[in-house]
């Protein structure tokens, strides 16, 4: 069963909406996917992308904002009965089959990068932080794999089929100071990303590996292309370029 949302207002049930789509937007205006038609509602208010079981909520630099169980958010990470709140509306989040931190099949990791700064000691280097389960962070300057050159771009080739998912595959940094340092894509989702900047969510289906964007006013790069909103197939020796880190994806074996 998809997950949904449940819209009403006063304690009054409005509507049920299944997230059945991979992003779904509510506003107010007619073309969106979930429409309330209330001037406190900007035309274009937010987003939920929903990849397996998983959702994100995103605020999509609305008038008036909104809340999540009672505290302003812009992005949130959506669990089971949670509560959006959007002027005297209110959208209740449920789904069943959520997965939980730290379970076999959810992993986030999201490649930082600040903004860039010039300091008396020169610019302030990108960042790779790793979080996992309860979201343990990896302080920026942790060794990191040793940087290696990086192989001359080879043009990308779509995996064997029946063995795609069976591989492991691979995103390895290329740019900045964490060049070389790999991220094995051991779990079923994956988050890139630097937030409140450009989030992107690698996501392995039976059918490949495929990158869809989050967050952020731009799209992340694919060999140079710029994504849509719908999820893209990645293929073997892709370069992503994503919040200003260049990364390539590949099959190891």
């Amino acid at each position: 069963m998809a997950a949904k949302l449940i819209l009403s207002m006063e304690g009054a049930v409005i509507k049920e909406y299944p997230l059945n789509k991979e992003r779904i937007t509510i506003g107010r205006k007619t073309h969106n996917d979930i429409v309330i038609d209330n001037l406190a509602v900007s035309g274009e208010h937010a987003a939920v992308v929903t990849i397996l079981h998983d959702s994100f909520l995103e605020d999509l630099d609305s008038t008036n904002g909104l809340e999540v169980n009672g505290k302003p958010t812009k992005k949130h990470f959506l669990q089971n009965n949670d509560l959006i709140e959007i002027g005297k509306y209110k959208l209740k989040y449920i789904n069943d089959q959520i997965s939980q931190a730290g379970s076999a099949d959810f992993e986030k990791t999201m490649v930082l990068r600040e903004p860039v700064k010039h300091e008396a000691g020169g610019v302030k280097p990108a960042q790779v932080v790793e979080k996992t389960g309860k979201f343990e962070t990896f302080k920026p300057g942790a060794p990191a794999a040793p940087a290696h050159a990086a192989a001359p771009a080879r043009p990308a080739a779509a995996p064997q089929a029946g063995a795609t998912t069976k591989q492991l595959a691979v995103v390895q940094i290329l740019t900045g100071p964490n060049a070389g340092k790999e991220l094995e894509l051991v779990k079923n989702l994956t988050t890139l990303g630097k937030p409140g900047v450009q989030v992107a969510v690698l996501t392995r289906r039976p059918q490949g590996f495929f990158i869809t964007h989050v967050e952020g006013d731009n799209f992340p790069l694919v060999n140079g292309q710029v994504i849509t909103n719908q999820a893209h197939q990645l293929t073997d020796h892709d370069v992503i370029e994503l919040a200003g880190v260049k990364m390539e994806f590949y099959f190891k074996g």
